[in-house]
C-alpha cells in the first residue's frame, strides 16, 4: 500500500488521490499543515528536501515528491499513460504545460486569494496571474475545441495534471464561462469518474 503525505486543500496533491482511486489503487492519506510549516521539518525534508507536497511514500521507505512524476509512475501499465512512443510524448508536453505555465498562473491566483489574508501584499500580483491564465485557459480551449481530451480518444494523465486547478480556476478569479470547450471537457472528466477536489 502506498502512502502519500498531502494537502487536502491543493490540487497538485489531489491529482495525486485522483489516479489512486481511478486505477483502484490502495493508499494511505497522510495530511500535511503546510501552512503551519510541515514541511519545513527535518522529517519532513528526509523525504523530501524541496519541502513540498505530494510525496508518495513506497512500503521500502523510499519516497517520490513532484506531482506529475507521481502521475507517471502510479499510471505505467494502465491506459491513463499511453504506451505509443509519440502520444506519450504529447501527454508529456501537456504535463509540462501544466507545470510551466497553468500552475505558476492559475494555482498560484487560487492560493493567494483562497489561502492568503485580505491585506498581504502578494494580492498585488493577481491582476497580472489572471491575465496569464486567461492565456492558459484559452491555449487549452482551442485545443479541446476539436478533440474530447488532450491526447487521443481517453482521458489520460495529461487530463488529470490539469483538472484540478482547472476546475477550481474561478476561486483565483478566472471566469470558466470564457472558455465553452474547457467547461465541456471538464463535465466529460465528471462523466468519466473523476472526483473534484472540494477544499
Amino acid at each position: 500500500m502506498y502512502r502519500v503525505h498531502g494537502m487536502t486543500g491543493s490540487g497538485n496533491c489531489h491529482k495525486v488521490r485522483q489516479i489512486l482511486e481511478l486505477t483502484n489503487q490502495p493508499y494511505e492519506w497522510v495530511e500535511v499543515d503546510l501552512l503551519a510549516g510541515a514541511t519545513r521539518t527535518p522529517e519532513f525534508l528526509a523525504m523530501n528536501p524541496n519541502g513540498k507536497v505530494p510525496v508518495l511514500e513506497f512500503d521500502d521507505g523510499r519516497t517520490l515528491p513532484e506531482s506529475n512524476a507521481i502521475l507517471c509512475y502510479l499510471a505505467e501499465g494502465t491506459a491513463w499513460l499511453p504506451e505509443d512512443r509519440f502520444a506519450r510524448a504529447q501527454v508529456l508536453q501537456w504535463l509540462f504545460f501544466e507545470q510551466y505555465s497553468h500552475e505558476p498562473a492559475i494555482a498560484v491566483a487560487r492560493f493567494i486569494k483562497v489561502f492568503l489574508p485580505e491585506d498581504h501584499p502578494r494580492r498585488a500580483e493577481l491582476p497580472g496571474l489572471v491575465e496569464r491564465g486567461n492565456r492558459v485557459l484559452a491555449v487549452m480551449d482551442r485545443h479541446l475545441a476539436e478533440r474530447a481530451f488532450f491526447v487521443g480518444n481517453v482521458p489520460t494523465v495529461a487530463d488529470i495534471a490539469l483538472h484540478d486547478y482547472t476546475h477550481r480556476a474561478a476561486d483565483g478569479g478566472f471566469d470558466l464561462d470564457a472558455f465553452p470547450h474547457v467547461q465541456a471537457w471538464l463535465a466529460r472528466l465528471l462523466a468519466n469518474g473523476f472526483r473534484e477536489m472540494t477544499a
